[in-house]
């Protein structure tokens, strides 16, 4: 017979579940984490963990959610900055601080196979969860510097948007560049920066 949970204890094992997960998985991965060191903080049994979330995959999925304010607030400031080459730059090299220094993103995008699994569990509610603190600023900070006349104007808001994120892909792929990775990573950087911006900038 399925447990039945008050509001209060729902909320309760929820934010347990959420905690164990962030903190398990940034340090050993989604696939080294088993259902019981889940749900041992939480005071359940592994069935009742299916009362809460269906999968291993989609608590991960909510963790992320639970961290997108965190991370907006400690580099959304850069997007109070006028438009130009420096500070253009300047947000993707937030960008990459989080993929390198946040234990819970660091881990997600040094090991693709994990980010393949939660990737699979996101869709258009997930999205629009972290849009307001994510994706959001960048657009409007885009915008910005298109209608200053700093970034180019040619494309969509979203083009340079997705032209940015690729540095992610050096991130996850740091392993090809051995020692050059450091000087990689900031040559790539700078170089959208100015690819991105216009030849009448100051």
């Amino acid at each position: 017979m399925a447990v039945a949970f008050t509001d209060e204890e729902r909320a309760r094992i929820t934010a347990g579940l959420l905690d164990a997960a962030e903190r398990l998985y940034a340090s050993q991965g989604l696939k080294k984490t088993s259902l019981e060191e889940l749900v041992a903080p939480a005071g359940i049994s592994k069935a009742s963990f299916y009362a809460f979330f269906d999968s291993k995959e989609t608590l991960y999925k909510e963790v992320m959610i639970r961290r997108a304010p965190l991370i907006a607030r400690q580099h959304g400031t850069v997007f109070r900055r006028p438009p130009s080459v420096e500070s253009l730059a300047e947000v993707m090299r937030r960008v990459t601080t989080v993929l390198t220094t946040d234990p819970f993103y660091r881990r997600l995008f040094t090991h693709p196979d994990e980010l393949q699994a939660v990737a699979r569990r996101i869709g258009a509610e997930e999205i629009a969860h972290v849009t307001p603190y994510v994706i959001t600023p960048l657009l409007e900070y885009i915008a910005k510097g298109q209608a200053d006349g700093v970034i180019t104007s040619e494309v969509e808001p979203e083009v340079v948007m997705g032209v940015m994120r690729t540095i992610g892909l050096i991130v996850m792929n740091r392993h090809l560049y051995g020692d050059t990775y450091d000087d990689v990573l900031d040559a790539t950087i700078n170089a959208l920066a100015r690819g991105l911006t216009t030849s009448n900038e100051d």
